[in-house]
C-alpha cells in the first residue's frame, strides 16, 4: 500500500472515531488529545498512524469501522505499515 493511499484511510478511521460518542472519549484519554488537537493534526502522518494503533488494539473496533468504510479487514494494517512508524514490530 502506498503512503498517500494509507493516509486517507487513517483519515477516515479518524473521522469514524471522532464521530463515535462511546469510543472518542476513549481515544481522547489513552492518547492525552483534546478535540482541538485531532482537528490541528489531521494531516500528520504520525498521529494519523497512532489512530490505526489504537483501532488495533480491539478486533471489535477494526470490524466496526471496517464495516462502516467498506474495507476489508487488513487494510487498516496495511494502511499503519504504510504510515511512519508501522514497520516496526513491537511483540507486547
Amino acid at each position: 500500500m502506498q503512503q498517500d493511499r494509507a493516509e486517507i484511510i487513517a483519515a477516515q478511521a479518524l473521522a469514524w472515531l471522532a464521530a463515535n460518542d462511546d469510543l472518542l472519549p476513549v481515544f481522547l484519554g489513552s492518547t492525552g488529545a483534546s478535540a482541538d488537537d485531532i482537528r490541528a493534526q489531521v494531516g500528520d502522518t504520525d498521529f494519523l498512524g497512532s489512530v490505526l494503533d489504537f483501532l488495533a488494539m480491539d478486533d471489535a473496533w477494526i470490524v466496526a469501522f471496517c464495516d462502516a468504510a467498506g474495507l476489508s479487514y487488513e487494510t487498516p494494517i496495511l494502511a499503519r505499515q504504510a504510515l511512519p512508524g508501522g514497520g516496526q514490530v513491537h511483540w507486547t
